[in-house]
This record gives structure tokens, sequence and C-alpha cells, in this order.
């Protein structure tokens, strides 16, 4: 790639505050990247259909989508793999037999139980949970979410849980580790509810950006990426760069080898700026 860099760009947190439209200073960091030969890339935890047109019309080379289970480069389906409904099932099962709660993202929408949904309206949850605060949005507006009845039972491309007790989660492990990893998002220390992501091993965004780079014959070091939540970790350790948002989890802030400004300061448009990339 010479000079030419992939960029890989988180959505909630990162290039927009969860459920707002890009800012006009995100729009023109895409806009300018790109006109500079530098490939621009969405790599998000959101499943196709919850991303919105309003972030599509900014343009991109392409999507890793489902936390890199759905993958799009240039208008081409690379990668589209759905967990089987025997083990999305089998999850749901062990989850709540520990009281824990689920969402389930499929290639149509979402699906969440009603138990979880009580959870995440009585939460409060952390800054730096951007994924909790689109989901209080999301049912706050009535976007996005629906019932698990409407689940179409025929595979999904990841779990997300909520639970009242860390000690929930860890019960669940023995049962579920060996095939996936488990994502918590940050929580505060007088936290209520703790929220998550089932991620299948060999499919998270790092392994999205692998795929990608694979695709244009280039090597993870021509990349850089933004990110802001325990979900894209893996992303900011296989980047080239890795740059965390102000607003970022301080976990991701110690991995990163930059930290810019917040995504309500537009911190992706400065970062960009300073990387010489716009």
């Amino acid at each position: 790639m010479g000079d030419r860099k992939i960029i890989f760009l988180d959505i909630d947190g990162t290039f927009t505050v969860p459920l707002k439209k890009p800012t006009p200073l995100a729009v023109e960091a895409v806009r300018r990247a790109r006109e500079n030969g530098h490939k621009v890339l969405l790599c998000t935890g959101r499943n196709m259909p919850i991303i919105s047109q309003d972030i599509l019309e900014v343009g991109f080379d392409g999507i890793v989508a489902s936390a890199g289970s759905h993958i799009e480069v240039e208008g081409e389906v690379i990668l589209d793999s759905l967990l089987p409904e025997e083990e999305v099932q089998k999850c749901m099962d062990i989850l709540h037999r520990f009281g824990v709660y689920c969402r389930i993202e499929d290639p149509y929408g979402m699906y969440m139980d009603c138990e979880m949904e009580e959870l995440v309206k009585r939460a409060v949850p952390s800054k730096t949970n951007s994924e909790l605060i689109r989901m209080k949005k999301e049912l706050e507006t009535g976007i996005g979410i629906q019932p698990y009845a409407k689940y179409s039972r025929q595979g999904a491309y990841k779990v997300c849980f909520i639970c009242m007790n860390l000690q929930d989660i860890e019960k669940t492990k023995p049962y579920l580790e060996d095939r996936f990893n488990y994502v918590i998002h940050p929580y505060d220390p007088d936290a209520v509810s703790f929220n998550g992501e089932l991620i299948r091993r060999g499919m998270d965004k790092g392994e999205g950006m692998e795929r990608v780079c694979a695709y244009y014959g280039a090597e993870l070091s021509d990349t850089v990426a933004f990110g802001d939540s325990m979900n894209d970790q893996q992303m900011l350790a296989y980047a080239g760069t890795a740059a965390a948002m102000g607003n970022a989890c301080d976990e991701l802030k110690k991995i990163a080898d930059k930290v810019c400004e917040s995504v309500e300061n537009d911190g992706v448009y400065h970062e960009m700026k300073r990387m010489g990339l716009i």
C-alpha cells in the first residue's frame, strides 16, 4: 500500500455519538481520506440492518459488521458467517440458567429477552459504555430492537448479554469460553448491571481486519484503527496505528498508540489531520 492506509472506524462512540448523525467534520474526514487514496471502512459490532442510512451515505470502501462475522469490501460480500442455531440456543440456555439475559443479532435485526429489556431500561451506563448507551436510546425511541418472539431461529452473528452480578457471567464461562471470547463493557464501581458480548473465537474485529488486508494485498502495518469500547480491543491490537477516543475506556487507552479528542469533539477528524491522512 505504500503511503496509502486502510482506516477502520468503529461507529458508536467513535465515528458518531450513539444514535446521532455523523457531524460535518466526521463526514469530511472520511471523504478527504478517500480522496487522498486511503481506504476507509466501518468496523462495528452492529449488524447490517441497524447501520443507519445517514452513516452509509457518507460513503465507505467497505464494512466489517457484526464484530467481524459479516464483511463487505468494494461492494462484494467476502464473509458472512452465522453461528448455527443449535449453538445459539445452547448459549441462551446456559446464560439463562445463571440469570444472564440475551439479545440475538441476525441478518434481519436484533431480538431481546423481555428480562434483558427491563434490565437495560433500569441500567445507568458508564460514560464510556457506548454499547449500553445505544441500547437504552434504542429502547427509548423504539428503534432497532424487536421482541425475541420475532427471532427467526435460523442462526445468528452474535449473542449480547446483561446481568446484575459479574459472578453470574463467570459461572457461564466453563461452558462457553472454549468457543467464545467474553467482552465485558465498561462499568462504574457502583454499577448494578453488567453487559457484554459473546464473540466467536477467530471471528472478531481483528480477524476482520486481516481478511480486508488480504483482499487488498496489504499488511496489518498499513492499517489505522479508531475505537472506544472493549469490543474494539482486538481491532486496536491488530492495527498498525491504534487510536483510542478521548471518551474510550481506560483499558483501551492503555493499548492505543494515540488518544485523540472525544467523539463529541470530532476526535477522528482531528487525529486523521495530525496523522497526515487528510
